[in-house]
């Protein structure tokens, strides 16, 4: 008998990778740093999707989300930035529920899935959104998506 799969999932169509991808950008405690760096991704329209900056004395890591990762990887690297790449889920929080984001930790806590950081996601109109990187993302997003929450793809980004 032929397996038949859902209308979505045939020949690939309307599958997307349920990871997105985050850059972090070493940055220089210098005067300006962190201008150029945002100079470079939104050269010629806006490419921040989300940012987050983690300082210490000398130098900082900035974690980014940029709509079109390719893109933003190119200016980077030409811009001269040291950067580093890795996977990250990104998910909506829902609307309906009073505390999304313990809905969230709760649903990741039962299979004892570790989130590493977490900070919003700029994604108007969609609504509020999270970046969550996690020990498992494989698991997470699984887990996730069969709890009911929707987790975006790069395609969303745009």
């Amino acid at each position: 008998m032929e397996e038949v799969l859902p209308p979505q999932t045939q020949e690939g169509a309307g599958f997307e990778f349920t990871r997105i991808r985050q850059f972090t950008v070493f940055l220089e405690n210098r005067v300006g740093r962190l201008r150029g760096m945002l100079d470079a991704l939104e050269e010629d329209a806006g490419m921040i999707v989300a940012l987050c900056i983690e300082e210490s004395a000398d130098a900082a890591l900035v974690r980014v989300i940029c709509s079109s990762p390719e893109k933003g990887h190119h200016r980077l690297q030409a811009a001269g930035f040291s950067i580093s790449e890795s996977e990250i889920l990104a998910v909506e929080l829902p609307q309906k529920s009073r505390h999304p984001w313990i809905a969230v930790c709760s649903a990741l806590l039962a299979a004892e899935i570790n989130i590493h950081y977490a900070y919003p996601l700029l994604l108007p109109p969609r609504g509020p959104a999270i970046a969550l990187y996690v020990d498992d993302p494989t698991l997470a997003a699984q887990l996730l998506i069969r709890k009911g929450f929707t987790l975006l793809g790069e395609s969303d980004l745009k």
